[in-house]
C-alpha cells in the first residue's frame, strides 16, 4: 500500500513544504493539497516548492475542480510542474464544493468533470485536443504524464471513475463504504471494456495516532461535516432510501447550516450534528495497533494507497508515526 498526506494551504507556505519534506523522508509516496483559492493560497505555487524540496512525492490536489481556471491554464500548470522535476504530479478531479460555493456557485455537472478530464489531460500530455471548440495542443510538452483521479461518492460518479478516470478518490475510510464504491468502480470499469486493476483505489481520510480518543474525536469531528456537504447532495438527488448505502447517508439528518470559514478545521461549529460513531468510522483513531488494523482492512478491500488528512493539532507526531506504521502494513 502507498501512502499520502493531505494538507490546506493555509500560510506560511513555507510549513506546508515543511510537512511535506518530512512525509518524503518518512516513506510517504504522494503529497496532496485542498483546492479552494478563496479558503487558502494557491496550491499550484506552492507545488514547485514542494517539488523542489523532495526526492520522491508525487503532488497533486485533492481535488481540483473544472470551473475555477481554464482547462488550458490547468493543463499547462500540470505540464510545466513535470516539465521541471519529471512527471511528478497527479490530478485529483471532483465537482467543486468549497472552491465554487465560497464564490457563489454551484458544483459542477459530471458532464463537465468528465470532459474536463479528457481535455486536460491530453493537454498535459501534449496531444492535440478540442477546446472551446478549437483545435489545441500545448507544443512544448514532451513525453508528459498525467495520472487523472476522481472523487465520487455517489452511483453516477463512481460509474464516470470506472469509465474513464486513472484513479479513484473516497474520502472516508468506512469500510462498509469502501466496499460498495470500489465494487461499484470496478463494475463500470468491466461494462466499459476497462481492466479495474488498472485504477488506482485511494482512501483519503483523517488519522490522528495516540490513546486519548475523546480529544482525538473532537479534534476529527470537522471531517464528518465536510463529507456530509457531499452526502447531502446526494440525498437531494436520489433520497435517504435510493442506491447510496445508509452507512453514508443516515448521519445527515440533524445536519443544518454549514459555515466555509471552518472548513477541514477541527473545532468546526458547524459539525456537531456528526456523532462519535462516524468519527470512529470515517476516521483512523486509537493506538498504533487500531490504525495497523484498520489499514489492513482496507488494504483486503482493494485499497491501493491511504493518505491521511492532517488537520489537527498532533501533525508532526502522527507523521511520525505513519512513518512507522509504513513498514507495518
Amino acid at each position: 500500500m502507498d501512502f499520502g498526506v493531505v494538507l490546506q494551504t493555509d500560510p506560511p507556505a513555507s510549513e506546508v513544504v515543511r510537512l511535506m519534506k518530512a512525509a518524503d523522508e518518512r516513506g510517504f509516496t504522494y503529497g496532496w493539497t485542498f483546492d479552494s483559492v478563496v479558503l487558502w493560497q494557491e496550491p499550484f505555487v506552492i507545488y514547485s516548492q514542494i517539488l523542489a524540496a523532495t526526492k520522491n512525492l508525487i503532488v497533486g490536489p485533492m481535488v481540483t475542480n473544472p470551473s475555477t481556471r481554464d482547462w488550458s491554464v490547468t493543463a499547462s500548470l500540470f505540464a510545466t510542474l513535470n516539465d521541471m522535476f519529471g512527471n511528478r504530479t497527479v490530478c485529483g478531479m471532483g465537482r467543486g464544493d468549497s472552491a465554487r460555493r465560497v464564490i457563489g456557485q454551484k458544483p459542477a455537472s459530471l458532464a463537465t468533470v468528465r470532459e474536463s478530464m479528457h481535455v486536460i489531460k491530453e493537454l498535459a500530455e501534449g496531444r492535440e485536443v478540442v477546446h472551446h471548440g478549437t483545435p489545441v495542443r500545448i507544443p512544448w510538452v514532451r513525453d508528459g504524464k498525467l495520472p487523472m483521479w476522481m472523487a465520487a461518492y455517489g452511483p453516477k460518479a463512481l460509474q464516470l471513475v470506472g469509465e474513464h478516470a486513472d484513479g479513484f478518490i473516497l474520502q472516508t475510510a468506512d469500510p462498509a463504504i469502501t466496499r460498495w464504491t470500489i465494487g461499484s468502480v470496478r463494475a463500470a470499469a468491466e461494462a466499459a471494456g476497462r481492466d479495474p486493476a488498472s485504477i488506482t483505489m485511494c482512501v483519503a481520510a483523517p488519522a490522528y495516532v495516540g490513546d486519548d480518543i475523546p480529544h482525538q474525536r473532537d479534534q476529527l469531528r470537522w471531517f464528518g461535516g465536510m463529507v456530509g456537504n457531499h452526502v447531502a447532495d446526494l440525498v437531494a438527488r436520489y433520497g435517504d432510501s435510493g442506491p447510496v448505502p445508509h452507512e453514508l447517508t443516515d448521519y445527515i439528518k440533524g445536519r443544518q447550516e454549514y459555515d466555509y470559514a471552518h472548513h477541514g478545521k477541527a473545532g468546526n461549529p458547524s459539525t456537531d450534528f456528526v456523532p462519535d460513531q462516524i468519527v470512529d468510522r470515517f476516521c483512523l483513531v486509537g493506538p498504533e495497533s487500531a490504525h495497523i488494523e484498520r489499514l489492513q482492512e482496507l488494504k483486503e478491500l482493494g485499497v491501493d494507497q491511504f493518505s491521511l488528512y492532517l488537520m489537527h493539532d498532533q501533525r508532526d507526531e502522527t507523521l511520525n508515526a505513519y512513518g512507522k506504521i509504513i513498514d507495518k502494513v
